[in-house]
């Protein structure tokens, strides 16, 4: 059997802490352990994919923006995005001295939410070599809480934060931080246009340890709501449309293969940072001690969102 790269045993972890609900992180990392450079993009990118268009879901509820007048709410977002078949497999290859019984060392072989059923490759002299299988996955949520302040000339801030410290994995410290801005476009159209209407951006950062996952997102859009009804309860449909980005940086140390016992290597993985249009649209219910609302997302993938907020 060829022995495949052991990939540093935080990978596994970080993995974990972004699928939230997989087993164990030395299960994870025994099924990436086979993978370096390409592979290990190609075999995540489904995951960094849904990450990226989970955090850059549910940044409004509503687009009316007072002008002036304090408010203050505590919101808590859960955000999901649903696999298509074009995320369960990627092209992968071989690595190290392994040859392949036919010649060609690549095959298709499940992502991380592919099938569980290890892909095997026979080699010259009985040898094969085992592409790993995924978890199966069909979605993939997050949650994540956020405090929406305003209003001052129509403007209001949003700001996510959540931070963890798991130095007993080795991972250190992970990370949350996001903030952004809405500014009411609707006060300068008059007191009987027919929508409210605002714009604005929001940027984020989740990290895990030092250098060993690095991300970003950022999305500028607008959005247009309506309220219906009045006093304490009403329905409030609303839409936006937006432009997202998100890139992302994983760095774990892999034993080399052929030296020493114990010898490891630095490995980078860029994924490409990804550019997309994104749909919005959804509904929110005004009660009397809370707002409640869900929407629908259409971007690089679909997916889902739903939360409740509390305050003034």
């Amino acid at each position: 059997m060829h022995k495949p790269a052991r990939l540093y045993t935080g990978l596994g972890v970080a993995v974990l802490v972004l699928l939230c609900s997989l087993p164990a992180s030395a299960q994870i990392e025994d099924q990436i352990s086979a993978y370096t450079g390409e592979n290990a993009t190609g075999y995540l990118q489904p995951l960094t994919d849904a990450f990226g268009a989970n955090l850059n879901d549910g940044l409004f509820r509503s687009a009316h923006i007072s002008r002036i007048g304090f408010h203050i709410q505590l919101e808590v977002r859960v955000m999901a995005v649903i696999f298509g078949d074009e995320d369960k497999t990627f092209r992968a290859t071989a690595e190290g001295d392994f040859e392949p019984l036919d010649g060609d060392p690549s095959t298709l072989a499940p992502t991380i939410v592919g099938s569980g059923k290890a892909t095997i490759m026979e080699g010259m002299g009985g040898t094969n070599f085992a592409f790993p299988g995924g978890f199966d996955l069909h979605s993939f949520a997050i949650a994540a809480p956020q405090l929406r302040i305003g209003s001052v000339f129509g403007t209001e801030a949003l700001i996510r934060y959540f931070a963890l410290d798991v130095s007993d994995s080795e991972l250190g410290n992970l990370s949350l931080f996001g903030f952004g801005l809405r500014h009411s476009i609707s006060q300068y159209l008059g007191p009987t246009f027919p929508v409210d209407i605002a714009g604005g951006f929001f940027w984020q950062k989740f990290s895990v340890g030092e250098d060993l996952i690095d991300s970003s997102a950022f999305s500028f859009g607008v959005q247009a709501s309506k309220r219906l009804g009045g006093g304490i309860v009403y329905f409030e449909p609303y839409t936006g449309l937006s432009i997202d980005r998100f890139s992302m940086n994983v760095s774990y140390e892999s034993e080399v293969e052929g030296e020493e016992e114990g010898q490891k290597e630095l490995i980078d993985v860029d994924f490409d940072p990804t550019t997309t249009a994104h749909f919005t649209l959804g509904l929110g219910v005004n009660l009397a001690f809370a707002n409640i609302h869900g929407e629908i997302n259409i971007a690089n993938m679909f997916g889902f969102s739903f939360g409740i907020a509390f305050g003034m």
